[in-house]
């Protein structure tokens, strides 16, 4: 799978865009970017991101839908391990920490309970 490490700032907010909605036509990620470019310029990365390996794309009537072509689920490891690289060091425990502090709403009753039982299970399992 390439690497999205290496993506320009646009190039993130399209991959964005299309992890949030699944799948998108060119005038979707329009809608959906901040301050986005014109549509032409947003086919134009659209395709870039297909050459890269990021993307795949088919034909739907007269339109081109693009999704990603690595599952939202593993780009999201991703995103958090360079996260946690870049942020904490590599420290799960640094980011949770922060998180916990800087959360408005604090945790849930149901939240606190799952967290525990998932660090209960990885010391089962010797992670």
């Amino acid at each position: 799978m390439p690497d999205s490490s290496h993506l320009s700032r646009r190039e993130r907010q399209i991959m964005d865009a299309v992890f949030a909605l699944g799948e998108a036509t060119v005038n979707k990620i329009v809608e959906t970017i901040p301050d986005a470019p014109t549509p032409m310029a947003v086919r134009r990365m659209m395709h870039i991101l297909e050459e890269k390996g990021h993307l795949k794309r088919r034909e739907e009537g007269r339109e081109v839908v693009y999704r990603a072509r690595e599952s939202k689920d593993k780009a999201g490891r991703s995103a958090f391990q360079r996260v946690l690289e870049t942020f904490f060091g590599g420290s799960l425990e640094e980011a949770l920490a922060s998180h916990l502090v800087s959360r408005k709403s604090g945790i849930t009753a149901e939240e606190r309970d799952r967290l525990i039982a998932l660090v209960e299970q990885a010391k089962k399992e010797g992670r």
